[in-house]
Parts: C-alpha cells; sequence; structure tokens
C-alpha cells in the first residue's frame, strides 16, 4: 500500500481496507474470519493509526519524509519480516570424510548435486 497524500496519521479505516486487505474494527483488524487484536488502532474518528496497525499485522513501513510517501508491505504470516537474504553455510563432509563449508568456495562458480536412495 503506498500513502502519497500524507495521511499517515489519520487514513480512513475504508482506505486502509482497500489497500491491505484487512478491515480495522473495534475488535481488531479482519481478513475473513481472521483476527487480529489490535487495541487503539481503529481510533473514534473512523480513522486508522497506520504505524500501529502495520506493527500489529507484521507489515514493514517505509517513510520519505521529502517526499512525504509512505509504504506499507504485505503482512507476513509469522509477523517477522525477512530482514536478510543471507543463506545459511552448511557443514557438509567431502568424500574424505572432512567437514566442508559451502562460504569457503564464496566468489566461485559451484555445482552442487544431491543424490537419494530413496
Amino acid at each position: 500500500m503506498i500513502i502519497t497524500d500524507g495521511r499517515l496519521g489519520g487514513l480512513r479505516a475504508e482506505d486502509f481496507a482497500d489497500g491491505t486487505g484487512w478491515t480495522p474494527k473495534p475488535e481488531g483488524l479482519c481478513r475473513g474470519e481472521v483476527c487480529v487484536p489490535a487495541p487503539g488502532v481503529l481510533r473514534n474518528d473512523g480513522t486508522v493509526d497506520v504505524v500501529a496497525a502495520a506493527g500489529r499485522l507484521g507489515m514493514p513501513v517505509l517513510h520519505d519524509d521529502e517526499h512525504a510517501v509512505t509504504v506499507i508491505g504485505p503482512a507476513t504470516a509469522t509477523g517477522h519480516t525477512l530482514s536478510t537474504a543471507a543463506a545459511a553455510d552448511p557443514e557438509l563432509i567431502d568424500r574424505d570424510r572432512r567437514p566442508f563449508r559451502l562460504s569457503s568456495l564464496h566468489g566461485r562458480k559451484v555445482l552442487l548435486v544431491a543424490w537419494a536412495s530413496y
């Protein structure tokens, strides 16, 4: 969802629902049958505290003051966003039965072949 008119502090509940798929209700933020408790997110005047709502749903929020633009990312199933794209560094056993880490090949082309008997 992209908010371009500086309404971060007072976005209408309908606009939040249209942009995110989550409907602000007194009992929380709801999508279909699923509701996430979010006290204080829906204000008495019908506007939504966008930063608080995004926080309850695990949505990342980015704001650019210079251009008065705010971007809200999608909700995550776990409530956590991916903070790094670093892959795991598994320890394997080479053909001489010595421990070997894939990270030791950093910067080289690698062909990884896996085989299973089942």
